[in-house]
């Protein structure tokens, strides 16, 4: 009898620990930009596996500068002075957000601003830091500036004269892409100068700024990185190979590419991508869950491009690295939400 009740007891205290320490977590997705659908696929793997026990998870949607979210098939609007809303007589606030929202406004680091506002703290990187990864030739020149291998590349502004010399220099083909932003919507390989001027069009479609930059001809991987609360952790290597002529939006997620994890590389260059990620996370001030894009060219290592906020879908990238490397994705959330400031 004094064992049944000590066991129930024990039980109660165990619920009533787990009201008192539950957290409401908002989970961010949408957006207004052509990476809309993905924000959601990344939003859902983000509340599958937040350890409910810890978290009262809520996904907050963000389209047309509206904040909503769902309740019992009922569309609920937050209140944007402080991220809230009204439910069943109660009030809901937040004080962590969880960026699963790719492209403007969170890439960019316009969202972050908001929260930072309000003090809400959010997983990722701060504003500045991500307005100037978001910006790829910003964040290049910056990565060179710091050491690190980057193609060469012009920047092209909408309405002005192309410096066909420049474009010269880099050579055929090259790469042709919007200034600001994902999921390679609107990259364009181009050949010869007379696929230029459609290719430039086409990325203008995406943003005001276009790189042109030159071709890196090799093997293309993927690294992705994160701080587990005491050091930077370097998860396994991704080679991507694909079936188009380049790494684009159908064989990201249409599934026209192979993505082996880990990648069929020397440990020795295993070891140096890897290296390079965590140096340029601790360079770069990154935080949370970032990839890292390389190119391996005559056994030197080119940066390609630095993702604040990668695809978190089943299907992604980071979600095989991180089983690969035998991590658990509900711990690595919830170390993100934990060193969120």
């Amino acid at each position: 009898m004094h064992r049944c009740l000590h066991y129930r007891i024990k039980n109660i205290c165990k619920f009533v620990i787990l009201i008192i320490i539950m957290e409401n977590i908002a989970i961010l997705t949408g957006g207004d930009s052509a990476e809309y659908d993905i924000s959601l696929l990344s939003a859902n793997t983000v509340f599958k596996h937040l350890d409910h026990n810890i978290y009262k998870r809520y996904i907050i949607h963000l389209k047309n500068n509206i904040f909503t979210t769902i309740i019992d098939n009922k569309e609920i609007v937050l209140d944007k002075k402080d991220f809230s809303f009204i439910y069943n007589s109660k009030k809901i606030e937040f004080k962590k957000v969880f960026m699963a929202l790719h492209g403007p406004p969170a890439e960019n680091g316009i969202i972050q601003l908001y929260f930072d506002k309000l003090n809400i703290t959010y997983t990722g990187c701060k504003a500045k830091i991500a307005s100037l990864t978001f910006n790829k030739y910003q964040c290049n020149s910056k990565l060179k500036d710091l050491g690190f291998n980057c193609a060469r590349s012009y920047l092209y502004t909408k309405n002005k004269k192309i410096d066909k010399n420049i474009i010269k220099k880099l050579g055929f083909p090259c790469f042709v892409k919007p200034n600001a932003s994902g999921s390679s919507f609107g990259v364009s390989k181009v050949n010869n100068e007379s696929e230029l001027d459609n290719a430039i069009k086409k990325a203008l479609k995406h943003d005001d700024q276009v790189i042109i930059e030159e071709f890196i001809n090799g093997t293309e991987v993927s690294s992705g990185v994160f701080y587990n609360g005491k050091k930077i952790i370097a998860l396994p290597i991704t080679e991507i190979i694909s079936d188009n002529d380049f790494f684009d939006y159908e064989a990201k997620y249409h599934g026209k590419s192979q993505e082996i994890t880990p990648a069929r590389i020397s440990k020795r260059k295993t070891k140096e991508i890897q290296e390079t990620s965590i140096n340029v996370y601790k360079k770069i001030l990154l935080k949370g869950i970032c990839r890292i894009d390389y190119i391996i060219m005559k056994n030197k290592i080119y940066i390609i491009e630095i993702n604040t906020i990668p695809g978190l879908s089943e299907e992604s990238i980071i979600p095989k690295q991180i089983k690969s490397g035998k991590f658990q994705i509900s711990q690595i959330f919830q170390t993100c939400l934990l060193n969120t400031k």
